[in-house]
């Protein structure tokens, strides 16, 4: 059953929105980062986002939807949801933006992993193949040598894992859980998760008025971020809406060239095509459009 083109459309104005969110965060997080270390910009993104939330709740009135009977598994999802979003605030200081963005795309690969050994989801032949690819892909863009590894190509590739690790036990939690109560226990937790570490020495540092602007758009752009690409999904199925997300890579790399001077390195160009190529043969496989040829057909 094909899309139609005015729900294409609606889809993708979603998806503008989507990478708009994204890229304004890597810039912003880049900017904070120049004061502030990564425990500090995520105990302030989560103090925005949890203000957000807040206010959203009460003013829907939806605080009955909150709910605390599966606090240990909120807890699990937003320590990884915590750690991946630490390693990819470092990333985008630490390497060009559309490397780190390259590498943050194997994430649906990791998810074909971890669902066959935590959720007992079958390995298809049309799954491996995509989890290979993927992984040529990584091999393409970190080119592991001792002068092209650093530390922020390993955090970049790391946080793609715990990002995979998020999905796993956010789908978990939407089995039973709702949207609002799954975005409150993110923000409020995360938010006691960067106090502890961020404050373990006794010294948070107070963002200066430079700062602070760059902070308040990384709390809006994660949220709107995430919310863009929930609502393109619901209008469109991934089949369309992943070659639109894809375009995040192109346009980070241009603004990383224009803003801060980055290289468009032709490695990273094509093993995120690589990448994309693994997670479109998964979508396709997941969708039934792509089907073993059966013995005998003519």
């Amino acid at each position: 059953m094909q899309t139609p083109l005015a729900t294409i459309a609606k889809a993708a104005l979603w998806m503008t929105g989507a990478i708009v969110s994204f890229s304004s965060m890597a810039i912003a997080g880049r900017e904070a980062g120049l004061s502030l270390d990564t425990f500090e910009i995520m105990t302030y993104r989560s103090l925005v986002g949890v203000i957000i939330v807040v206010f959203a709740l009460t003013i829907t009135r939806k605080w009955h939807l909150v709910r605390r009977d599966r606090l240990g598994l909120h807890s699990i999802r937003n320590l990884a949801h915590f750690t991946g979003q630490n390693l990819w605030f470092f990333a985008v200081t630490a390497i060009p933006l559309a490397q780190v963005f390259a590498l943050e795309f194997t994430s649906p690969i990791w998810v074909i992993i971890f669902s066959h050994f935590m959720l007992g989801e079958r390995m298809t032949r049309v799954k491996a193949t995509a989890a290979v690819l993927g992984f040529v892909g990584i091999l393409i863009v970190a080119r592991p040598s001792p002068e092209t590894i650093n530390l922020g190509i390993v955090t970049a590739a790391a946080c793609a894992i715990f990002f995979a690790l998020t999905a796993i036990f956010t789908k978990r939690l939407t089995r039973h859980e709702n949207i609002a109560s799954i975005l409150f226990w993110l923000t409020t937790m995360q938010l006691v998760f960067g106090l502890v570490v961020a404050g373990w020495d006794g010294d948070i540092a107070v963002p200066d008025v430079t700062t602070l602007p760059w902070l308040v758009l990384i709390g809006f752009a994660g949220l709107a971020a995430h919310f863009c690409l929930t609502s393109a999904l619901s209008l469109a199925p991934a089949t369309v809406v992943m070659p639109i997300d894809f375009t995040r890579l192109p346009v980070i790399a241009v603004v990383g060239m224009l803003l801060y001077d980055e290289e468009v390195v032709i490695w990273t160009l094509l093993g995120a095509i690589v990448i994309f190529a693994a997670n479109y043969i998964n979508i396709l496989g997941a969708s039934g459009k792509l089907r073993p040829r059966q013995r005998g057909a003519s």
